[in-house]
């Protein structure tokens, strides 16, 4: 990391550096990601050092060791962290990612689910101090998504956020039935990384249908009077792919080929899973119909992810954001069951 800081640092000393902002923006954010990440491990060596030193002192005075078992608990915590952070083993996993949440059939009741995960999505997303760019929207007619777009940019956004893949069910009372019935609704979660340069696909423009009309997300002056929003169909694939989220059209266009990009990787990836699964056993993907969580609100409180076993009763803790607990059982278990390999 030392190495590659050095050589970002020289590109970024280049008296033309910044004649290409976007390219220098990258840099000088990847430069100061890496910093970050030194400062951890230098800090983690100087803490080592200094228990060493109050193990020594403990045992040259006879103390009880008290200020001994405090700097170890700190060190504990700060190992577990680098722990956590070794289980990003995966190609993309120090990616961004791009995240899109669809609401299932129910109406108003399956769109409200929707925006309940986007809202613990984005509030996971602050607690690891991520920013989030919304890409696009589709709100339902009472309350809550049809189906959003955001992208969640960060150093391991992708290896965060991947556990979330999946369909997600909900049971509880509905607030907009006045029955006060228990229902049962399911949204479905699609994570991407955002993958800045895909030369192996290869696009031909035959192949894409683009549509472009009137934002009608936040934009500032120019929502609803120009035609900046855009809308991309991949002929052979069906695959669509919108954004809306900027005031220029050519830069909603350009979002939106990256998304594109990446969810025909994820396709390719996806079909050479499916060629090999007879070599690595059966492996059930998270298509929509197979839960991969499920949150109860009533009769009782529980949220269980189905592919880990692991559970807790505080649901409403789960749906503030806190996943950490969910994202390391499952990064663990594709380390348990040999999906990637386990690092010494």
């Amino acid at each position: 990391m030392k190495v590659e800081v050095q050589s970002l640092e020289s590109q970024m000393a280049a008296p033309d550096f910044w004649s290409h902002r976007e390219e220098a923006v990258k840099v000088s954010q990847r430069s100061a990601e890496l910093q970050k990440e030194i400062e951890t491990f230098e800090g983690m060596k100087k803490e080592l050092r200094e228990l060493e030193e109050y193990v020594a002192l403990a045992e040259s005075e006879g103390s009880d060791g008290k200020e001994v078992v405090e700097k170890l608990a700190e060190l504990t915590k700060t190992l577990d962290d680098l722990e956590f952070r070794k289980l990003f083993a995966e190609e993309h996993d120090v990616s961004n990612a791009i995240v899109a949440i669809h609401a299932g059939s129910g109406g108003t009741e399956a769109n409200d689910w929707a925006e309940m995960l986007t809202r613990m999505v984005f509030r996971y997303a602050e607690r690891k101090r991520f920013t989030v760019d919304v890409l696009s929207e589709s709100r339902g007619e009472v309350t809550g998504f049809k189906s959003i777009m955001f992208r969640v940019v960060g150093r391991f956004a992708f290896g965060s956020l991947k556990s979330e893949a999946g369909v997600h069910r909900l049971v509880r009372i509905s607030p907009f039935d006045a029955e006060k019935m228990r229902h049962t609704t399911f949204a479905l979660i699609e994570v991407l990384p955002e993958l800045e340069d895909l030369k192996e696909i290869e696009i031909d423009p035959k192949d894409l249908r683009i549509d472009t009309y009137l934002s009608s997300g936040h934009g500032g002056q120019s929502v609803q009077t120009t035609y900046s929003a855009v809308r991309i169909v991949h002929l052979p694939t069906g695959i669509t792919v919108a954004c809306q989220n900027e005031r220029s059209q050519l830069q909603n266009k350009e979002t939106a080929m990256k998304v594109l990009k990446s969810k025909l990787h994820q396709l390719a990836v996806t079909a050479r899973g499916k060629e090999n699964q007879d070599l690595r056993g059966e492996f059930t993907s998270p298509e929509w119909g197979n839960q991969i969580r499920s949150y109860v609100l009533h009769p009782y409180k529980l949220v269980k992810d189905h592919r880990t076993d692991h559970e807790t009763a505080d649901a409403e803790d789960v749906l503030n954001g806190h996943l950490d607990e969910f994202v390391e059982a499952y990064l663990r278990s594709r380390i348990g069951d040999g999906r990637i390999e386990k690092r010494d």
